[in-house]
């Protein structure tokens, strides 16, 4: 999701945003996002950070966390998940989670190093309760 649709989000509450399908490695479309009144949007996955400069300098951003966990625990969620929703081959989505876990390490510190603080789930957890709070 690009800062433009971020702020659009944060501004009009709704914005058109594209439909991606892992099994189909591609864009299949898109569809309008609400936020249903939400103070906050979260913007999570694998490339959240790459918006986190702009939406800084637009003056939206309320706060970047990258939530680590030990690669082998990101690794057997994303594998149950991609499996349960047969995402792509079985053997694929192994080979592509194994490659992920190695990378784990690298993938937060580029997180980091884009401006996101590192922190564990139940960290991250009472981040965004307190955000929460500050904005209600």
């Amino acid at each position: 999701m690009r800062a433009q649709v971020v702020e659009r989000l944060c501004r009009d509450g709704f914005a058109e945003v594209l439909v991606y399908d892992i099994l189909q490695d591609g864009r299949i479309g898109h569809r309008t996002l609400a936020l249903g009144g939400s103070a906050l949007l979260v913007a999570e996955g694998i490339f959240a950070q790459e918006v986190i400069a702009d939406t800084r300098m637009r003056g939206i951003l309320a706060d970047a966390i990258c939530v680590r966990q030990h690669p082998v625990v990101t690794f057997w969620r994303r594998l149950v998940r991609d499996l349960r929703e047969r995402r792509k081959p079985p053997r694929m989505l192994l080979r592509r989670g194994l490659r992920l876990m190695r990378a784990e390490p690298h993938i937060v510190a580029h997180a980091v190093s884009l401006g996101c603080t590192a922190m564990l789930p139940d960290e991250a957890y009472r981040r965004v309760q307190a955000l929460m709070r500050a904005l209600c």
